[in-house]
């Protein structure tokens, strides 16, 4: 590929690419904006609760990039290997150089299976699932439908993860449907979190604790899974207190629900724009990183201290968009962004506790409380996740239409 200059390079075709790049061209359709991005396959990653729930489909969650990338884009089917941030260049590993203007980083993060003793030899198999993977959420369903009775175990590694509720999400949807069918008196449930709460922001803790007892579920707070033996179906996890492993225990599982730990991608790692982690370094409310002033990070992959949410993303677009023209016409960055992310967390199959919240926990409902109280689990709320979400995903968040969130 020979060596071009674009006005705009985004790396990561995720939620967060497109959004980015449908805005900036919403603002200015004249850009020269070039997304680099190997998959041909892009997902709505919020609905794989659903499916391994039983509520979706895989093909429901599931696009080619192809349909999604704006037509006036430049698809650059490779992966970024190398950030030369001072020479505005990324190397790709084709070993094709990119130049740009402005660089939009939003790689996602990595799922990191492989830091659990066991579980990668094990997944899709032996009752050990995970509504991580989307080929693996339909295992979910099948184990939820074929178990009677027996042990049923969840997990939930250390922060941060992507939609730190999704684990608790399976664990009560699980529970519901059990519930529903009369066998739930005959499955031990059990939470396993490593961290100290049971969710981050305390406005929402009491309803997810009712739900807890209401399906009397074993809640382990500070319990961290480590090591999953399949054949023997035998999970083993760290006790942690005060930070500090003071002990493990073997637990036996017939259904074990795995949320796996996550970490930045191994090739952002000691790039010039990622911090010590290898996350993107960017200011939390400009989301323009510190070194580079002509480089913007988003998504899963920034170091923005705000849930991972498809939601927070739909926020941080056209916050990006908005200081990336202004700082290519050399004017003040005036877009903020106030750490908002949502968490529609399933208590059952009909009912969800609507969490909506910024930085430093303050609640952002988007809706009056007469309308939405998302302290407590609605109706309304349940009809918002399973019907209107996927609609504004697909039809207003990835085509640049900014509903409710123009900066």
């Amino acid at each position: 590929m020979p060596k071009i200059n674009y006005d705009v390079c985004i790396v990561g075709a995720g939620a967060a690419g497109i959004a980015v790049a449908s805005s900036l061209l919403k603002r200015q359709p004249q850009l020269q904006i070039a997304l680099i991005e190997p998959s041909k396959t892009h997902a709505y990653q919020p609905g794989w609760t659903l499916v391994g729930a039983g509520i979706f489909s895989q093909q429901q969650t599931l696009r080619s990039t192809q349909s999604v990338m704006p037509k006036a884009v430049t698809w650059i089917q490779d992966a970024a290997a190398e950030f030369q941030a001072a020479q505005n260049r990324v190397i790709l590993e084709s070993g094709a150089t990119v130049e740009y203007r402005a660089l939009v980083v939003a790689p996602g993060l990595k799922l990191d299976f492989e830091a659990i003793e066991g579980l990668t030899e094990t997944l899709g198999q032996h009752g050990v699932t995970s509504n991580y993977r989307v080929d693996l959420a339909p295992y979910t369903w099948q184990l939820v439908q074929e178990l009677q009775q027996g042990a049923a175990l969840f997990t939930q590694p250390p922060m941060p993860i992507k939609c730190a509720g999704a684990p608790q999400k399976a664990l009560y949807l699980s529970s519901d449907w059990w519930q529903q069918r009369g066998t739930l008196s005959n499955i031990d449930v059990a939470f396993h979190n490593a961290g100290g709460v049971l969710f981050g922001v305390p406005a929402y803790v009491p309803a997810l604790m009712d739900t807890v007892s209401g399906y009397a579920i074993d809640l382990q707070l500070n319990s961290q899974l480590v090591k999953v033996d399949g054949p023997n179906k035998i999970a083993t996890f760290n006790l942690i207190k005060d930070g500090a492993v003071v002990g493990q225990e073997n637990k036996t599982f017939d259904m074990l629900h795995v949320c796996p730990p996550q970490t930045a991608h191994d090739f952002m790692q000691d790039q010039p724009i990622c911090d010590a982690a290898g996350w993107v370094k960017v200011n939390q409310e400009s989301l323009q990183n510190p070194d580079f002033p002509n480089v913007f990070g988003l998504g899963d992959g920034a170091n923005t201290p705000n849930a991972k949410t498809a939601a927070a993303v739909r926020k941080q677009a056209p916050v990006v968009a908005k200081n990336l023209l202004s700082m290519l016409a050399q004017q003040p960055l005036t877009a903020s962004y106030d750490g908002y992310g949502s968490c529609p967390l399933t208590v059952s199959r009909s009912r969800i506790v609507l969490a909506e919240f910024g930085y430093g926990g303050k609640l952002l409902p988007t809706f009056p409380k007469w309308l939405l109280d998302g302290t407590r689990p609605t109706r309304s709320a349940w009809w918002l996740k399973a019907k209107a979400m996927p609609t504004i995903y697909w039809q207003l968040m990835l085509k640049g239409r900014e509903w409710l969130t123009k900066p």
